[in-house]
């Protein structure tokens, strides 16, 4: 799997579509100060599934759409697009090459798409687990990260090591199914309170019962007698 192609439309300071294409070999960019190359290492993290705003220097969602300048009008809308080469299958899906796609309004409304069809982001976080391309794995890694993962504690690093060892999808599953046993657990106890409360009803509706029962059986007897 390799990286084959960044598409930027309106993040941050992609005013206008930019189409990066990754050929074989080593592809650096570079420039000045201020150029935006820091903008195209956010766009990647926000595209496998970035929430942190502040992961990608921003304090709000809507922040990494462009805001305009003395050129250009702020546009309504950010959409960044990534594609990869899948020929050896590393992610699970039987395309040979996937496009990731992400869309985000200034509503705040979302949108993701894999292949062109819309997904979920959690879709999206869950395709790259293990495969050392998710948000924050060892496969980005920004100026400064190295210093500070050297000097962070084992538990702070213990996620990359897990990447690393592709664990971090079974551990997703396994809180997942936990989820779904709590949430089962909690059903099972309003089921259980909502029958008990059946029988409580129940009970009384069975002496009402037998009430009527003896008082209609008093005034059949009460009619025989009235009548001899």
């Amino acid at each position: 799997m390799f990286l084959k192609e960044l598409e930027i439309y309106g993040f941050k300071s992609f005013a206008k579509k930019t189409k990066i294409s990754f050929n074989p070999g080593i592809t650096a960019i570079v420039g000045p100060n201020g150029c935006g190359k820091s903008n195209i290492i956010d766009a990647v993290r926000w595209v496998l599934g970035e929430q942190n705003i502040r992961s990608i220097r921003g304090t709000q969602l809507t922040d990494v759409i462009f805001s305009g300048n003395h050129l250009e009008r702020p546009l309504n809308m950010a959409e960044v697009s990534i594609t990869l080469n899948n020929s050896d299958k590393i992610l699970s899906l039987d395309w040979e090459e996937i496009s990731i796609k992400r869309r985000i309004y200034r509503s705040g409304e979302t949108e993701n798409f894999i292949n062109g069809i819309p997904c979920k982001l959690r879709d999206i976080q869950k395709l790259f687990m293990n495969t050392g391309l998710g948000k924050n794995t060892y496969s980005i890694i920004a100026q400064g990260e190295v210093d500070l993962i050297l000097s962070a504690k084992p538990s702070d690093r213990r996620y990359l090591f897990e990447e690393a060892a592709s664990i971090t999808k079974y551990k997703y599953e396994k809180q997942k199914v936990l989820k779904n046993i709590v949430e089962i657990d909690n059903n099972i106890d309003r089921i259980f309170s909502i029958i008990s409360e059946i029988k409580k009803q129940l009970d009384i509706f069975e002496d009402e019962a037998k009430n009527l029962k003896n008082t209609n059986h008093i005034n059949k007897k009460l009619e025989i007698w009235n009548s001899i």
